[in-house]
């Protein structure tokens, strides 16, 4: 088939205008790379998601090599530990202390805004509401993408195909039943989050333990605050008034912490199923999945946005050197190379969160382990080095 009018090539097709799309489109145009972003929502629909906040170092150097950091430097807050909590106990995890390095409070959003801002700047091309996006000829040599935008067909040649468009997208579909093998865990129970124009509690996060379920204090700025409590996923948020929900915060962490919560008006508030899953392989003949397309955590653990960054920059690297040097390891060992770490970063979560929830089948025998091992990570050094290693992110 010929190029039509309306048809464009490019060295890289991305599927999905969020972090991980953006990013990996911005580290490409800086060695010389082009792409074409294709994102399902609008702009101010993408920004309105609220999002995770806690960013591993190696997002941060990424961020850096895309020359997309300045803001994060001068607004994002530097944390140097977290706080756990178990009814009234609460102890510290030092996490440069134990690794040297320590991690940045950022919202997701501004980070997406900043990478909406570096595209933009370098005439980077990304439509939005894009709909009926099909991937053809992933395992040939010439795979292209089709879809329409406001009723106009449009059609991308390219060489590679980057999946990015998260858990619900065309990308993880597109690879043969028959070839990818699927692996999840339902949680049995949700997160009720909030943000408010208050404080934080703490300036730092504490994460809490409660016989009444799970609560999470945490922060987006000094007058910008996200609180979570757990819920059951009968709940929907309109069940929830600010009230009922502070008021079972304060049940939910020590009394002393309790005491210095200022709340305030809900300027957000939502509830979110939790899930562990993860898709195998990540790589089709040249279609690539990043980010939530290949795999989900609980965000007990802080690692969505984080595991995306990782595999972003396995994939950026291994198109980098096949484009620059004509070698296919990169790609060829995209795939296992990410899910490697993927699998780490899942088991931190699922661990951290087995640790933190109250689950409904939960025996007397499976509370006290609860507690023995909370007392463990308190009191064991290498317990809490262990948990600062991966809560600051593990090497790529």
């Amino acid at each position: 088939m010929g190029i039509e009018e309306d048809d464009v090539q490019t060295q890289v097709a991305i599927i999905g205008g969020g972090p991980s799309g953006l990013l990996l489109s911005q580290l490409l145009h800086r060695v010389g790379i082009d792409s074409i972003v294709l994102e399902r929502k609008t702009q101010d629909y993408v920004l309105g998601r609220i999002r995770a906040g806690v960013l591993e170092q190696g997002l941060v150097q990424l961020l850096e090599q895309a020359g997309c950091a300045d803001r994060l430097h001068a607004e994002g807050y530097v944390h140097h530990g977290t706080l756990v909590a178990y009814g009234q106990e609460m102890f510290r995890i030092d996490f440069t202390e134990h690794t040297g390095t320590p991690v940045i409070v950022y919202g997701q959003t501004e980070v997406t805004r900043d990478l909406y801002a570096a595209r933009e700047a370098a005439g980077g091309a990304i439509d939005y509401e894009v709909d009926d996006v099909v991937i053809h000829g992933a395992d040939s040599d010439a795979p292209h993408v089709t879809y329409t935008v406001h009723g106009e067909k449009r059609r991308i040649d390219c060489d590679f195909i980057a999946g990015c468009d998260g858990f619900h997208g065309v990308s993880r579909q597109a690879i043969p039943l028959g070839l990818r093998r699927e692996y999840e865990k339902v949680y049995p129970f949700g997160w009720l989050g909030i943000l408010s124009e208050t404080p934080p509690v703490n300036h730092e996060l504490i994460y809490a333990n409660s016989e009444r379920g799970f609560a999470l204090c945490s922060m987006r700025n000094d007058m910008l605050s996200r609180y979570y409590i757990q819920c059951s996923l009968s709940d929907k948020p309109e069940d929830w008034t600010d009230e009922a929900f502070w008021q079972e915060l304060k049940r939910r962490i020590p009394a002393e912490q309790a005491e210095k919560l200022v709340t305030g008006p809900s300027i957000e508030k939502s509830i979110a199923p939790l899930r562990s899953f993860v898709t195998e392989p990540m790589r089709w003949g040249r279609l690539f999945l990043c980010g939530d397309a290949a795999h989900i955590v609980p965000p007990t653990g802080a690692k969505g946005l984080n595991t995306a960054a990782s595999d972003v920059h396995y994939l950026f690297n291994g198109l980098r050197d096949y484009y620059r040097a004509g070698t296919t390891d990169g790609i060829d060992g995209y795939s296992e190379k990410a899910l490697k770490r993927i699998w780490k970063a899942e088991r931190f979560s699922w661990w951290f969160s087995s640790m933190m929830h109250r689950y409904p089948d939960q025996s007397e025998f499976d509370l006290k382990m609860q507690v023995a091992d909370l007392e463990f990570l308190r009191t064991n050094k290498a317990a809490q080095k262990a948990m600062a290693e991966n809560y600051v992110g593990l090497p790529y």
